[in-house]
């Protein structure tokens, strides 16, 4: 078999683990959901649920089975720096946007990765409560519940349609060049892959993202055509010592210079002189 082959059947393989796990955690999951699960209140003042942990410890079990020599990086498990050391990993959110699903809405997923040397090669985002899986390998495009998924292909900030942080795409910055802004997607893995799908034309994404929010959805953008970059244009690395990213813009291709160029504007005006 060519190398190029095998490389595509092992993305494939690996697509088809994490097409799997999603699954199954996010049937775990809808267990808890609109159950009154117990939540808690983790350091950074972000909620942690019953239903986080109880998938976390799913996923750990069940990948770490399938792929024992891939590392390991979950929100809700103990950060261990033996995974620098691995060349490929999993980056995972075993609940994305707990907040709406401790609230009962339904706009929340589990959010898988792999990443080698530092990008992500195979990706699966679920929604759950929407029965959508968006799935994404290595140049072998992007997909969602099975059909070939692409970016809108918007060419114009006016009537563009901007999921984001509330103060930033709702500033005047925005609004002066006649963006759409919609309303707030809280998990931002399902913000950034509805770009992949087109129904956005661009999201974004504040300074407190981190690999588990972006690693499988930033796959998905790039595969359906679109770019996710920081505010100078550079793509993300995953698995560094620091998770936490700057600022962040995915959109199609022709309006991601000037969406990013928005962005940098609005949190220009929101930050104090001199800081």
């Amino acid at each position: 078999m060519p190398a190029a082959d095998g490389v595509a059947a092992a993305h494939a393989a690996d697509l088809a683990l994490l097409a799997d796990a999603a699954r199954q955690a996010g049937a775990m999951a809808m267990g808890y959901f609109r159950q009154s699960p117990e939540v808690w209140t983790k350091g950074d003042s972000s909620p942690v649920s019953e239903a986080d942990l109880a998938v976390d410890r799913f996923l750990a079990t069940h990948l770490g089975a399938a792929r024992p020599d891939y590392g390991w990086l979950s929100e809700e498990s103990v950060d261990d720096p033996i995974r620098l050391k691995h060349r490929r990993i999993f980056i995972v959110d075993p609940i994305d946007g707990t907040r709406a699903f401790v609230r009962g809405d339904e706009d929340w997923t589990v959010s898988l990765a792999i990443v080698e040397d530092g990008r992500p090669i195979a990706a699966a985002v679920l929604c759950p409560p929407r029965d959508e899986l968006f799935l994404a390998s290595l140049g072998g495009g992007a997909r969602l519940n099975g059909a070939v998924v692409m970016t809108s292909g918007a060419t114009r900030l006016a009537g563009a349609r901007i999921a984001g942080p509330k103060g930033f795409v709702r500033s005047s910055a925005f609004t002066d060049a006649g963006v759409e802004p919609v309303p707030l997607v809280h998990s931002l893995a399902y913000r950034l892959s509805l770009v992949a799908a087109g129904r956005l034309d661009a999201a974004a994404a504040s300074s407190k993202a981190c690999d588990w929010d972006l690693a499988a959805a930033d796959l998905l953008v790039q595969e359906a055509g679109g770019r996710l970059t920081d505010l100078d244009g550079k793509p993300v690395t995953y698995n560094r010592e620091t998770v936490r990213h700057p600022p962040l813009v995915a959109a199609t291709p022709v309006l991601h210079d000037a969406v990013a160029a928005l962005l940098g504007v609005a949190i220009a005006a929101r930050t104090p002189h001199g800081s």
